[in-house]
This record gives structure tokens, C-alpha cells and sequence, in this order.
């Protein structure tokens, strides 16, 4: 038997019952052994007493002491055979194994005082084995009924009561593993309806922001067909729609992305990036934008510097701030990008002197599709900030900004190094 095989000792409950039985084990042996030493004095104050009556009635009839010493001393002996005579004697005064022991006043006097000795040890411990394992085997079912109704609870999803796990053994580490399988089925089940939550806001924030573009195509396509031939309106409408397209595009494709990295299906593949190619790379086409407009993109930073991220992801977020940034400054407005790695992290600030945000829309503006109420007449879904801060912190990053209305704005960016 391997120790293994005694785990169940290791419950408090059955080693308290188990120790219980050993110890009335223990003070049954003792009892029946002090019950056989009682028996036996008294056996031996019977047969004295017995024999003190023989003599002392044959000493009355005259009988010679030398004769009864004989037949008194003679009488326990193994090598005297009881004779005829005797055994004759004995029936014909009445003495007979048949003869009733309330007859036999000596031996009738044993009889009740070995009843009374022997009920006496007997009856309390009948009833303590069988009181101590009802009270073994209550406690137990006490335990297995809260068990059960715990249980119950987890499977009608209800996890505000754990099962008890404050003793040892099979049986309570049987409860913990129970309980850690409903904490695992919580959590699923926390995590779908999370999802159902997220999917169910994310199909209503599409839907919300396809009816404006939606509508407006819906409108541009009939007034084309009223003026058809108009060619002046005809293409005026057109170039509407192509900037309606484009921004269902726009959004399409930000919705794909941020719904990507939210429900964890984007593995960001960390390579040794060297930034000024990262932000050269993700600033690339938004210097025709701003050469156009009239702005200015400067970087400032050593063309050795690096950082293990994901190049494609953290071009991403830059652009994604520089873009926000040029949405909402006025023309001949600057926006420097600088860099530097330290030991620890690797920094990007995205600077601007554009209009600022206000104090009011600072720890909204991360917010899917905020617009705030001073930005409505400029370009954008509000979809590029939270992207930003979705990609950083998915590469165990952070983003923060300070700004000043009708001053600027500085985003910063740190990555783990």
C-alpha cells in the first residue's frame, strides 16, 4: 500500500472518526480485560463463600475437621474423579445441571452482579460508537448537501458562493478543483458576454457611422439622376460620392483593425526596427498632404537609434497621429516628430502647434469616433487616436498627449525597449 492510498487521512474529520475508533478499540480490550479480573475475584469470593457454608454447616453436624479440610482441598483437584456416590447424592437432594440458578443462592448472586458489571461497561459504549458515528456521518452529509447546493448555484451561473476548502483530503481537494473549473467556466463565461457586449457595440458604432455616407451617396446618386444632363453637376456629384466612398472606405478598414487588436487576433511581430526609417516610412505619404496644404513635417533624431517592435503596426499609430495632427492645424503649421532609446524604452513625441484640444475633450479623445464639438468642420471618423493607443498598448506601450488650446499638442509615445 502506497502512501498515496492514505490520503484520506489526511481529512481532519475522518482522522478525528479514525482516532475515535482506535481509542474505543483501546478501552474495549481494556474494559473486557478488567471485566475478566472482576469476574474472576468474584468468582473466587463465590466458591469461598460457598465453601465457608459447606464447613460451617458439616462443622455442625459434628463432622471431623481433618474430613472437611479433606474434601474442601480435594475438590479443585485435577486428579479427583467425581464418584457415583457422589453424583447420586447430588440428584437425590435436587442438585442437577437443570436446576434453575435463582436455587442456587451463591451462584444466583454471581449471576446478577456479572449482569450488572457487564451492562454497566456494555451499554455506554454501544451507545457512544453509534453516537459518535452519527454525529461522523451528519457532519458529512452537512458537508455533501452545501456542496451540492454550491453546485447547483454553478450551474445556474450563479459563482457568489465557493465550495468549502478549509480542510485536507480527497474530498476537499476534490472541492478545489471543482471550484477552480467553475472559476474557468466564470471567466468563459464572463468573456462571452463580453464579446456579445463588444460585438453588438461594434456592429452599432458601423452601423451609426455607414448611415451618414450611406445617405449622402444615396442622395448625390439621385440628384444625378435628375440633372444627368447636366454635365457641371453630374461631375460635382461624382466627386462627392468618390469622397464618400473613400471615407466608408476609411472607415471600413479602421473598424477592421481596431476590432482586430481588441479581440486579440493581431500577433505583433517584434523586430529590431531603426526609427528614423520607421518614421520616414509612416510619414511618407502624408508629406505630399502637407507640401499641398502648406504645412511642414520635420524629424529630428539619430539615424542610429533602434527599437524591437512591429514596424507595420507602430507606422501605423505615427501616421495615424501625424494625420490627426495635420487634420486640425491651420496651413504654414509645423509638425515635428522626434525620437530617442533609452535603456529601459524607446520614445516618440509628435508635436504640433495647430489648435489644441480643449481641457473638457483631453480624456475623451481616445474614444471611439469622439468628435469633439470645436473639430466638426475637419476631416476624420474619429477612429485614428484610439487605433494609436490600441497598437502601442498591445506592445505592452503607452501613449499619452498634453496640449494647449490654440497652442498645440504633444503626443508621446513609449515603447518597451
Amino acid at each position: 500500500m502506497g502512501a498515496t492510498d492514505l490520503n484520506f487521512i489526511q481529512d481532519r474529520t475522518i482522522r478525528r472518526y479514525y482516532t475515535f475508533l482506535c481509542l474505543f478499540s483501546v478501552i474495549l480490550v481494556t474494559a473486557a480485560l478488567l471485566f475478566c479480573l472482576y469476574m474472576t475475584r468474584s468468582a473466587k469470593t463465590m466458591l469461598l463463600s460457598h465453601d465457608e457454608a459447606v464447613a460451617s454447616s458439616l462443622v455442625e453436624q459434628g463432622v471431623s475437621e481433618h474430613v472437611i479440610a479433606r474434601a474442601l482441598t480435594a475438590t479443585g483437584r485435577a486428579d479427583v474423579v467425581c464418584s457415583q456416590k457422589g453424583h447420586a447424592l447430588l440428584q437425590k437432594i435436587g442438585i442437577r445441571p437443570a436446576l434453575e440458578t435463582q436455587f442456587l443462592p451463591h451462584l444466583h448472586n454471581f449471576q446478577k452482579r456479572s449482569v450488572c458489571s457487564a451492562l454497566t461497561v456494555i451499554v455506554p459504549l454501544a451507545v457512544l460508537l453509534p453516537g459518535v458515528g452519527f454525529l461522523f456521518f451528519a457532519h458529512r452529509e452537512a458537508l455533501y448537501r452545501r456542496a451540492l447546493s454550491v453546485i447547483n448555484g454553478y450551474i445556474d451561473g450563479l459563482y457568489t458562493e465557493h465550495l468549502p476548502q478549509t480542510g485536507e483530503g480527497p474530498v476537499y481537494r476534490m472541492f478545489a478543483s471543482v471550484d477552480r473549473l467553475a472559476t474557468m467556466l466564470q471567466a468563459q463565461n464572463d468573456t462571452e458576454k463580453n464579446t456579445k457586449i463588444f460585438l453588438k457595440n461594434t456592429i452599432a458604432d458601423i452601423s451609426h457611422q455607414l448611415k451618414t455616407p450611406l445617405a449622402a451617396l444615396s442622395m448625390y446618386q439621385e440628384i444625378m439622376e435628375n440633372e444627368y444632363d447636366t454635365p457641371a453637376v453630374i461631375q460635382k456629384f461624382a466627386a462627392k460620392t468618390g469622397i464618400a466612398l473613400k471615407r466608408m472606405e476609411q472607415l471600413i478598414q479602421s473598424m477592421l483593425k481596431i476590432t482586430r487588436l481588441d479581440t486579440g487576433n493581431v500577433v505583433f511581430e517584434k523586430n529590431i526596427c531603426n526609427l528614423q526609417e520607421l518614421v520616414s516610412d509612416a510619414v511618407s505619404e502624408l508629406t505630399t498632404r502637407a507640401l499641398n496644404e502648406g504645412k511642414t513635417i520635420i524629424l529630428e533624431g539619430s539615424d542610429t537609434d533602434t527599437l524591437p517592435c512591429d514596424a507595420a503596426w507602430t507606422g501605423e499609430a505615427v501616421s495615424n497621429i501625424v494625420k490627426n495632427a495635420l487634420d486640425h492645424m491651420d496651413a504654414h503649421g509645423t509638425v515635428h516628430i522626434s525620437w530617442e532609446v533609452s535603456a529601459f524604452s524607446g520614445i516618440i513625441r509628435i508635436s504640433d502647434d495647430g489648435r489644441g484640444i480643449a481641457p473638457e475633450d483631453i480624456h475623451h479623445i481616445f474614444k471611439r469616433f469622439y468628435r469633439s464639438c470645436q473639430s466638426q468642420d475637419t476631416p476624420g471618423i474619429g477612429l485614428g487616436l484610439p487605433l494609436a493607443k490600441s497598437i502601442v498598448e498591445g506592445q505592452g506601450g503607452s501613449i499619452s498627449l498634453q496640449s494647449t488650446l490654440h497652442v498645440g499638442t504633444t503626443f508621446t509615445l513609449m515603447l518597451p525597449s
